[in-house]
């Protein structure tokens, strides 16, 4: 029979189709034969215990002009689908988590969701890099602003950045003597209000900070290297960064090692590691991005590989 994915991501008519790696996963899924199921959050609703969505059937095209064609529109329980992608960008709020609820009840009526909605909301981004100390620069995650200037004098220069930040916004390159310290903590902590994670600053960021994409646990062969540009310390993408695909370091590897298992086991099927030289920064878990840009420069087809992961993991449901 053939696959029923649904997609929850954010409007499909405003995504860049260039580098859009939910739109790369959909043409791989197509390719397949699948039938693909597109939302958004405001379209899912929990009835009596039972989640239900308003879903258009869509085909895609990588037409950078005319992506996708609506082919159908209706009203449908979770329950018809097979798999669904949660691809819905952050804010990592409490919206957000509502949707994971209601996809988790999907879950109990035999849907596969990717990536796993318990550890969508258990593995922060920022946070989750905790259970992982060995990979990481030094690390600290606090509210407040005297551990931070004392980590800063310690290492004289270090990375502060939000916990529910994403796209580089907030980031700051504190130095021990800078005049601004002060009202960067407060920006970033809200006062002391918010927990903040500031890290050593790693020099190699002028070569990149690269994406490291693992399906179902296990590395690609490329990374997507972001380069800061300018006097901009931040590679990200979002903030002008160049993306400069190169083959994967056995450094890269052995992160992958490390956190690639674990990853696999909370049902986290589609990861992005963030990796400043030997260093892992971020645990991207929500909607990892790079795809596009990786399969464009080595011919690649992750989504691909994506696709066979799934269909992995159907084949083995169906089979109980």
């Amino acid at each position: 029979m053939t696959v029923q994915l649904g997609i929850v991501m954010d409007p499909l008519q405003s995504i860049k189709v260039a580098k859009d790696t939910t739109f790369a996963m959909m043409l791989a899924a197509q390719s397949r034969g699948w039938d693909l199921w597109y939302m958004e959050q405001g379209d899912i609703w929990v009835k009596d215990g039972s989640p239900h969505a308003r879903m258009r059937q869509v085909r895609v095209q990588d037409h950078p002009l005319h992506w996708f064609d609506i082919l159908s529109d209706k009203l449908a329980p979770l329950r018809d689908l097979d798999a669904i992608l949660m691809r819905k960008d952050p804010p990592f709020d409490m919206e957000y988590i509502y949707t994971t609820y209601a996809l988790e009840r999907a879950e109990t009526e035999g849907v596969l969701v990717f990536n796993k909605p318990q550890a969508l909301r258990d593995a922060n981004e920022k946070f989750y890099l905790s259970w992982f100390p060995q990979c990481a620069p030094e690390t600290l995650i606090t509210r407040s602003s005297a551990q931070i200037k004392d980590f800063v004098q310690q290492h004289y220069r270090a990375v502060l950045k939000p916990l529910d930040g994403m796209g580089g916004a907030s980031i700051f390159s504190l130095k021990a003597d800078d005049p601004n310290l002060n009202v960067c903590i407060e920006t970033v902590t809200r006062l002391g209000r918010a927990f903040a994670m500031v890290q050593q600053y790693v020099p190699e960021i002028t070569l990149g900070d690269k994406r490291l994409l693992l399906i179902d646990g296990e590395p690609a062969p490329y990374v997507l290297a972001r380069i800061p540009q300018g006097t901009d310390f931040r590679g990200n993408l979002a903030v002008g960064g160049k993306g400069v695909a190169q083959p994967t370091s056995e450094r890269d590897r052995w992160i992958a090692q490390q956190v690639g298992p674990t990853l696999r086991e909370k049902g986290m099927i589609f990861v992005g590691l963030d990796i400043i030289g030997d260093y892992l920064t971020e645990i991207n878990v929500t909607s990892p991005t790079g795809m596009r840009e990786i399969n464009k420069a080595y011919d690649t087809d992750l989504g691909g590989q994506l696709m066979d992961a799934i269909q992995r993991k159907l084949d083995a449901h169906s089979q109980g």
